[in-house]
């Protein structure tokens, strides 16, 4: 995996900063605005062809039109096992309107296993930042990665071999290996409580429970939910996954609010289980 590794990046930069940090987009949060189906941002889309593509297999850039407030952090979302990128299309816009240059792409064969999907998310964040027609938007220092299922699992090998990496999130991650003690980029695992493909018990939990206990972290495991649930429109998945960006990749404090102090989970929450390692500013 150290083939993946980037010359140039910061490494160990995935620091919170001060309530002033340079990178805050867009105006204060409310509930309402993070849970909302579209961000502040106006959204464009550029589509990436395969045969435009170096070691992965294209995808679509979506991107904030305002470019006023200067560049933006840059996210990277692999699909998983069959999936192509259409299945996280939903989250690429989304994450978008809320400030964030995101990358959804295909990989390079349909059954590509997560250390696989690891490397060519890696070369899909090289891409973005240097070769994509958005990379002016885009800030190099400032990268996050996300994926479902073997996407997911991926995105947990990127972080190991990526230190510099600002943020990562697994959705409902998939990896035969159970053991991630050596990441230490900030992590948010979503998790599915009815997830039969990944169950959380020999995935998702045992995922966190490896973390180091100084890697910011959190674990979300979404009520009655299963595998498939990060292929559509997802009221939590979105607010925690803006929220943790926001925190971690833009240092932006005003999103706390909605990490810390943990949801309640149980019953009549949208949560079935919530773990983190709050405070995070």
């Amino acid at each position: 995996m150290a083939a993946v590794v980037a010359a140039g990046l910061t490494v160990g930069a995935a620091v919170p900063a001060s309530a002033d940090s340079p990178y805050e987009r867009g105006p204060d949060p409310t509930t309402s605005s993070i849970e909302a189906y579209s961000g502040p941002f106006s959204v464009g889309s550029t589509s990436v062809a395969s045969w435009n593509a170096s070691g992965f297999g294209g995808g679509t850039i979506y991107y904030p039109h305002d470019t006023s407030q200067g560049t933006f952090g840059g996210v990277v979302i692999a699909p998983g096992y069959l999936e192509s990128e259409s299945a996280t299309a939903w989250l690429g816009r989304r994450l978008a309107s809320h400030g964030f240059v995101t990358f959804t792409i295909n990989t390079n064969t349909r059954y590509d296993q997560p250390d696989n999907r690891a490397y060519q998310m890696g070369a899909a964040l090289d891409y973005l930042v240097s070769s994509s027609s958005e990379r002016s938007r885009v800030d190099a220092d400032r990268l996050a990665a996300m994926g479902h299922s073997m996407g997911g699992g991926g995105s947990l090998a990127l972080a190991n071999a990526r230190p510099e990496l600002r943020a990562i999130i697994p959705l409902t991650p998939w990896h035969t290996k159970k053991s991630w003690g050596g990441v230490s980029v900030p992590t948010m695992i979503i998790g599915a409580e009815n997830d039969t493909i990944a169950p959380v018990y020999s995935h998702s939990i045992p995922f966190y429970n490896s973390l180091s206990w100084n890697t910011e972290r959190a674990y979300v495991e979404l009520n009655n939910e299963g595998h498939m649930v990060p292929t559509s429109s997802n009221t939590e998945i979105a607010r925690n996954s803006i929220a943790w960006l926001k925190v971690f990749v833009d240092e932006d404090d005003r999103y706390e609010q909605f990490l810390c102090p943990a949801p309640s989970a149980g019953w009549f929450s949208p949560y079935s289980d919530y773990r983190d390692s709050c405070p995070y500013i």
